[in-house]
């Protein structure tokens, strides 16, 4: 398991400690005290890594930088996202000005906004993702899903979700042993399978590719997971 105790650091305080990285590269990072990571702070990390046709950051430049990031491949968008808040235990990821993306604190996605798309997703009744090393499955998830454009509006969403065994994952060179889980999805025109790794002890989701909407799947790689302060 990556030791993630830098990263520890207040839910809604990220210090500006970059500032000498990013004018070096030509570009201005304007904080003050403590706040939330702006969109131009997250303008200005995502041309640090930007890249055609795929964005490949290093190690080096992914522990230069103070924020928690993942990096996200979108069938339009390739991307480091950048940790911007917490907003009542949902984070939200900048994608620079182009998109941003919610996800829950154990990395599972709950929506997106951008690239000419809004979704919105919620689990109803019992979560199995707040206890995933005990599934073995086959277990049922029920998701309800906004669709904009299209305004489907509540559009029920059948998972079966069952664990299909581990794998070895390397991310920024670092190789850890996850659980891999599987999870068919029904519904709304939506038929496809979400796929998770995740760490087998917290559930913690490093990697997953994970279907946003009908015929749209992300594959989201935690590089700099964020871990709150303990109390």
């Amino acid at each position: 398991m990556p030791d993630t105790t830098a990263l520890r650091q207040h839910p809604r305080c990220f210090p500006a400690r970059c500032m000498g990285l990013i004018l070096a590269a030509g570009l201005a990072l304007v904080a003050t005290g403590c706040t939330t990571v702006s969109r131009s702070t997250s303008d200005a990390i995502r041309l640090l890594f930007q890249g055609r046709p795929d964005v490949t950051p290093t190690a080096e430049q992914v522990a230069a930088l103070p924020y928690p990031q993942a990096l996200i491949q979108a069938p339009d968008l390739s991307a480091v996202l950048v940790l911007g808040q917490i907003d009542d235990g949902r984070q939200v990821w900048y994608a620079g000005r182009n998109a941003v993306y919610y996800l829950q604190g154990n990395g599972l996605l709950a929506g997106s906004a951008g690239m000419g798309r809004t979704v919105a997703i919620r689990v109803e009744g019992e979560d199995p993702f707040l206890d995933l090393p005990s599934v073995q499955g086959p277990v049922a998830v029920q998701r309800r899903y906004d669709w904009m454009p299209g305004y489907r509006y509540g559009v029920p969403v059948t998972g079966s979700l069952r664990r299909t065994g581990a794998e070895d994952v390397t991310i920024l060179g670092r190789t850890l042993h996850l659980a891999r889980y599987e999870e068919t999805l029904d519904g709304g025109g939506l038929s496809g399978s979400n796929t998770y790794w995740a760490d087998p002890e917290s559930g913690f989701i490093w990697k997953s590719r994970q279907y946003l909407a009908p015929g749209h799947a992300v594959e989201i790689v935690q590089l700099k997971p964020y871990r709150p302060a303990k109390s």
